[in-house]
């Protein structure tokens, strides 16, 4: 993208100055200019395909997990370390660069391409890795400078559309979710070598940085920069609309990584009729399954981007909340029936589960100062990402009491809370 595109003429940042510049009301639909540049969908596909590049390196974990577990004789516990040291380093990351404001005080090109590239560099680690341990240390690392690349990621799209911004993160988190589910579409695929993938990922991630980094600019609607402050977190905090958007996405995130992780185990037990089996054995039909649920997302995501700039995001992310609750609560009782009642309520949930997903984030870039934004999307993904590490873990020991039946169930408690939230941001009637 040619540089001259972040040249634009001062009369579009007119009026770019707080919250209400984004729309009229929170969550409501967007009524202002439509979104005119010539360049918005080009800097759009670039930017979501360095976020499925860059991200690849938090999914190459999954990938590799099933050589490593007969490697290093590992056990359920230590391939879910392999996941969790991934999200704990992303929380770290997240939560440093939150407090140093880094996403606000440096531009979020220069961000990306330095967090992406540092990340190809720790992902290496795991080549050389001879036990769990240095692994882990690959990981944590990887996932922390994963926290320079998705959330500049949202902004940086952010500075390219107003009106139709749902749809435009929307498409970003699309990109990465499709990304998520390719682990699983590997695993019904014959193995590739560890090495292998680790260097696929990590070219992957040096190809983003230089997408970024050579191509990118910021667009018409960029947020202005700002000296370090130790108390912008304190700032963002103190705002009622962002602490309310922020507890529907904690809502939200209640079930997603929890179900996104354990979804592929719950197909393989039900298949097996193992109501108790933590890790059952993965087969080539469970693991096309796990792939097609989580990859849907990547539509709901396209559609909830879609649909939230129409009828506005309050009213979206309740919609989606609400089904998506309604299939964690129910879809236990499909346990050990045929996939053909199992597989479509479980992709009806992929589907919605993560529709709202970039629409709280949206609602984030609304509630804030704009030169706030960078740290307010990062603080919220952290706050997020912790708890999921809890969530995850919370799933095998429901199965080891209860059984699989009952694994999801309480996952809805999330949904419920996060509707909750969202109605105190922006009174809407149900759909």
């Amino acid at each position: 993208m040619a540089r001259a595109e972040a040249a634009v003429a001062p009369s579009a940042r007119v009026g770019v100055s707080g919250p209400a510049a984004a729309a009229p009301a929170l969550g409501a639909p967007a009524t202002v200019d439509p979104d005119t540049h010539p360049g918005r969908w080009r800097a759009l596909a670039l930017v979501s395909v360095a976020v499925l590049l860059g991200m690849s390196l938090w999914f190459v974990g999954s990938a590799v997990a099933p050589q490593l577990q007969q490697r290093w004789s590992l056990d359920g516990a230590g391939v879910a370390w392999l996941t969790i040291a991934v999200q704990l380093g992303f929380v770290a990351g997240t939560a440093i660069a939150a407090v140093l404001n880094l996403a606000d005080v440096i531009p979020a090109r220069t961000l990306f391409a330095a967090s992406a590239l540092s990340g190809a560099v720790v992902n290496g680690g795991l080549v050389f890795a001879d036990s769990l341990t240095p692994a882990l240390v690959s990981r944590f690392l990887a996932g922390a400078c994963l926290a320079g690349v998705y959330p500049p990621a949202m902004k940086m799209t952010s500075t390219w559309f107003r009106q139709r911004r749902g749809l435009a993160v929307g498409t970003v988190v699309g990109a990465l979710t499709v990304g998520k589910a390719g682990p699983y579409l590997i695993g019904a695929l014959p193995a590739a070598t560890v090495t292998g993938l680790v260097a696929l990922s990590s070219l992957s991630a040096v190809a983003a940085a230089g997408l970024v980094w050579f191509w990118y600019a910021d667009g018409p609607y960029a947020f202005p920069a700002r000296p370090f402050s130790w108390s912008l977190v304190a700032s963002v905090v103190r705002e009622p609309r962002y602490r309310q958007a922020t507890g529907g996405y904690l809502g939200h995130m209640t079930e997603l990584y929890a179900y996104w992780t354990w979804i592929p185990a719950f197909v393989a037990a039900s298949i097996a009729a193992d109501a108790h089996a933590i890790a059952p054995a993965l087969t080539r039909t469970s693991a096309i399954i796990g792939f097609a649920i989580i990859a849907v997302g990547g539509a709901g995501c396209v559609w909830g981007g879609a649909v939230a700039d129409r009828i506005g995001r309050a009213r979206l992310v309740t919609l989606a909340m609400a089904v998506s609750g309604a299939c964690c609560a129910l879809i236990g009782l499909l346990f050990g029936h045929s996939l053909w009642l199992l597989t479509p309520v479980a992709l009806v949930w992929g589907f919605f589960i993560i529709a709202d997903s970039a629409q709280f984030s949206v609602l984030v870039t609304e509630s804030v100062p704009p030169h706030a934004v960078g740290t307010a999307l990062t603080l919220q993904v952290s706050l997020g990402f912790l708890l999921t590490t809890l969530t995850i873990q919370v799933v095998p020991l429901i199965v080891r009491a209860a059984g699989w039946p009952w694994a999801f169930a309480f996952l809805a408690v999330g949904p419920m809370l996060g509707i909750w939230s969202i109605r105190r941001l922006s009174r809407v009637e149900l759909l």
